[in-house]
């Protein structure tokens, strides 16, 4: 680990960060260059302490996981990316992990739609970022671990995350889920994580079994969905998923597909995201969009 590389590094990023870059006001008054330490502290999900720390050169080696964080909060891209885990002693992580950490430009796209939820999604259907809008859509999901990371496997697995999808909707959802998985499973044979999730699911869902073994193949693009929402009621959405050009990242925007949607996602920024209800990272209570 190269303490002092590191400090000099994350100190400069920080400060060569424009605040409207991650959605914060640059008024006049700021005197500040870049983020302050506070803000990259509240991006990245850690306490401000352990940013000063870090950038005086006095931490402990970070784990895997806060860098990944870290990398997210300042918009690095892959090389610096990179560049930051060799600093901290660590190995950069390898395709796949890569694909697991959101793009900066991804990210960027997410700061400025603003009030529209939007997130970006690994080829497998993990969420790995969202704006805030979002999050009072659907609660966390990017912290979810094990299997229930991919959405395939909470749509087939749990009763919650269907309930949010009108019955009539529910078989059409199914199917693209599991066509959109055949696409990524051809374009990455031989990948272990991939045979690995659609070996799971077969033994964990009859109706996954059924529905893979039609072959049916499709990459989302877009849909129009209704979501069943626990505080504000029916929702109608439209879903607009654009591709990285490698096909591993997908950024879904949703907009509101009638007069009456729009009026209850306004309710629902009212309401604030202090007052979404407990067990927001996918749990009974909370909709799941990813579910295409």
């Amino acid at each position: 680990m190269e303490r002092d590389q590191l400090a000099d590094f994350l100190r400069r990023r920080r400060e060569a960060m424009r605040p409207a870059e991650v959605g914060i006001a640059d008024g006049p008054r700021r005197r500040t260059t870049g983020l302050r330490r506070e803000e990259v502290a509240a991006l990245a999900g850690m306490s401000v302490d352990y940013v000063v720390r870090l950038e005086q050169g006095r931490s402990s080696q970070p784990s895997v996981q806060l860098l990944g964080a870290l990398a997210r909060a300042l918009r690095l891209s892959d090389d610096e990316r990179d560049h930051l885990f060799h600093l901290a002693g660590h190995r950069p992580p390898p395709a796949d992990g890569v694909a697991r950490l959101a793009r900066a430009g991804l990210i960027r796209m997410l700061d400025l739609l603003g009030d529209t939820p939007a997130l970006v999604l690994s080829d497998l259907g993990e969420a790995l970022a969202q704006n805030r809008a979002a999050l009072l859509l659907m609660g966390d999901h990017t912290g979810l671990s094990g299997d229930r990371r991919y959405v395939a496997y909470r749509w087939f697995t749990d009763s919650a995350t269907r309930a949010v999808t009108p019955p009539e909707e529910r078989e059409r959802h199914g199917r693209q889920l599991v066509a959109d998985l055949r696409a990524a499973a051809g374009r990455r044979s031989g990948d272990s994580t991939v045979a690995g999730l659609v070996d799971r699911l077969r033994a964990a869902s009859a109706d996954f079994r059924r529905l893979w073994a039609e072959h049916e193949v499709a990459v989302r693009r877009a849909d129009r969905k209704t979501l069943l929402h626990p505080r504000v009621g029916r929702l109608l959405m439209d879903c607009e998923t654009l591709v990285t050009p490698d096909q591993r990242q997908q950024l879904l925007v949703l907009t509101p597909g009638d007069a009456e949607t729009r009026e209850r996602l306004e309710l629902l920024r009212v309401i604030g995201i202090e007052e979404f209800p407990t067990g927001a990272t996918g749990t009974p209570g909370t909709t799941d969009p990813t579910v295409q």
